[in-house]
């Protein structure tokens, strides 16, 4: 009988509990909110995604597999307010690749039509004076 007066006042104190606050945003979320803005042109999001610490002037570059025909997105935010992203796409042999462009402060965005199937790279760049987290997600369709 205490066992069970102790689990209905231990349930009773957890009811009584405020729910738990909403998850503070991260960059994941920031990224996926960018991305998002794609999804309405038919892009769909890939469940992956990167994530790091840049550092000004220190490019992140991610290889990526791309196939000809598919139009994609590469979406990065960081939450860092000072901080200006940049992203851009080069192919196999290290050349930027056309495409177009978003940048506004501490999210950007570049996206492309694959001409041929292999590999790309994506690069990401920080500019400011501090270090910041990022995320990186693609978008596809």
């Amino acid at each position: 009988m205490k066992t069970l007066l102790l689990l209905l006042a231990t349930a009773a104190i957890l009811a009584a509990q405020e729910p738990p606050a909403e998850p503070a945003a991260s960059p994941r979320s920031r990224a996926l909110e960018l991305a998002g803005a794609f999804a309405n042109d038919g892009y769909k999001i890939r469940d992956g995604f990167w994530t790091g610490t840049l550092e000004p002037g220190k490019p992140k570059v991610l290889q990526v597999n791309l196939f000809s025909g598919n139009e994609y997105w590469f979406s990065a935010a960081t939450l860092s307010p000072k901080a200006k992203l940049s992203v851009a796409i080069y192919d196999e042999s290290g050349r930027p690749v056309e495409g177009e462009l978003f940048q506004d402060g501490s999210v950007a965005a570049a996206g492309l039509a694959a001409d041929a199937s292999g590999k790309y790279f994506i690069r990401i760049v920080l500019a400011g004076e501090e270090k910041a987290d990022f995320c990186l997600v693609y978008s596809y369709k």
